[in-house]
Parts: structure tokens; sequence; C-alpha cells
């Protein structure tokens, strides 16, 4: 479903990405931890080039891509990888001049080109999906930080991608909205939904991840099934981490 081969990523001098490798299963739950620095971010943002990687290749789906520092990836290419793709950002990015509903209909119209009957049939659906259903004429100031991201959840959701990303979606709330956000995700998680999570919620990644991914200065220094990451692995940079955030 998705795979990434020695994927390099610098900015000037700072080489932020040093030859990741992975490999995520269709249907599967990817979990990114790790300390602020680390790439995580950066390697979310390149499943989607939002960033440009310099050199290596990505697979989602059936597209792929190589990359090369002397090669410019073209906007058709680009724009393939992104459809297969949906993102939730960590300070939500929605439009605030549009109601909840327009924010999730306007994707549909714009990029995928669907009627505007059909995007708000869509667009209903799926506020119901994630439990807003009496919101949708709200606009996002009118609406809590968990709410905003819910929406921002059925918007990633209204372009059928293959794969959503989700960027640290739940840093920004206030800790008892924390919760409905991640019971969303967990419901994705149960229907099949292929997820890539950069997140610092440990306990989520215990309950719903496939496989965790410990991330520290640009490399994978860990990964396994949760109990492999959590409960059984001896690495010592991955033990004083989960020393520091009391997920051991």
């Amino acid at each position: 479903m998705i795979s990434i081969q020695q994927l390099h990523k610098r900015f000037h001098d700072l080489e932020v990405l040093k030859g990741i490798t992975l490999s995520i299963e269709k249907g599967q739950t990817a979990v990114i931890i790790g300390p602020s620095g680390s790439g995580k971010t950066t390697l979310l943002r390149c499943l989607n080039l939002l960033e440009t990687p310099d050199k290596g290749s990505l697979s989602i789906g059936n597209r792929k891509l190589e990359f090369q520092e002397n090669r410019k990836i073209k906007l058709q290419e680009i724009m393939a990888i992104r459809k297969q793709t949906g993102m939730v950002f960590q300070g939500y990015n929605l439009f605030p001049h549009l109601t909840a509903l327009e924010n999730i209909m306007e994707g549909q119209v714009t990029v995928l080109k669907r009627s505007k009957a059909e995007a708000k049939q869509k667009a209903l659906g799926l506020l119901e999906k994630v439990g807003l259903k009496d919101r949708g004429d709200m606009y996002p100031h009118q609406l809590s930080g968990g709410q905003q991201q819910r929406v921002g959840i059925a918007r990633a959701m209204a372009l059928d991608p293959e794969v959503i990303l989700f960027d640290e979606p739940t840093s920004a709330l206030d800790p008892e909205l924390v919760g409905e956000v991640l019971k969303v995700m967990k419901d994705l998680a149960n229907e099949g939904m292929t997820m890539v999570v950069v997140t610092h919620e440990m306990q989520f990644a215990r309950d719903v991840a496939d496989q965790v991914i410990f991330m520290d200065q640009g490399i994978v220094v860990e990964q396994g099934t949760p109990n492999e990451v959590f409960g059984q692995s001896n690495n010592p940079r991955l033990l004083q981490f989960l020393n520091k955030v009391n997920a051991r």
C-alpha cells in the first residue's frame, strides 16, 4: 500500500530525513512517535508531497515516484500522489468563511469535480459519521477545537483517499476535547482505513496501531507492534523517550 525506500530530505545544511525505509499495508494504522525535531512531521509531509524528498522513492497504491536531487517532479505526478491521500492538520486549517458543510464540500467540487448536490449528500453523511450532524451550518469560529478537528477529518474522508495522514491531530486541543477526536480515529481504524498518524498520544498507539514507528534524529530507531515497541524493546534511546513520556 505504502512503500518508502531510502527517503532523504534536507533543508539547507540540515538533513532531516536520513534514508527512511518503511512499508505500511492496506488497512493498517501506523503510528509515528518520537521527540520533537526527529523528522516525524517532515516524513508525513513528504508522503503527500507538501515537502519534496531529495532522494529515494515513494509508492502509494499504484503510484510510484523516484526522487533525485537534479530531477524536478511534475505537477501531474504530485497531484496523482495527493489524490491517494487525505491530510488532517494539527491546526485544523478549515476555511473560516465557509460553514462546516461547505468545508467538506469544497474539495469534492474543486478537486473531484462532483456536483454540488452530490458533494452535499456526501458531506452530510460524513458530518453524521463524525458526530456533527447538527453542526453543518456553523462556521469554524462557532465550533470547539475538537469539533473543528472532526470537520477536518470529515473533509479528508470526503475525497475518498487510499490513506489518511494525521499530523498530531490532538496536540492543539484542550485535554477534555482529545477523546472525541481519538474516538473518530479509532472508528476509522476499525473500519479498515489505512492511516499514518504522528502523535504524542501513547495510549492511542497502544490501543489502535498495527505498527509503531519510533523516530529520532531523522532515522527509524525502532519499529514493530505496540507490544514489541512498548513492552519488549531494550533500545536505550526508545526507553529514554518512553520514560520521559511515562509510557513504559
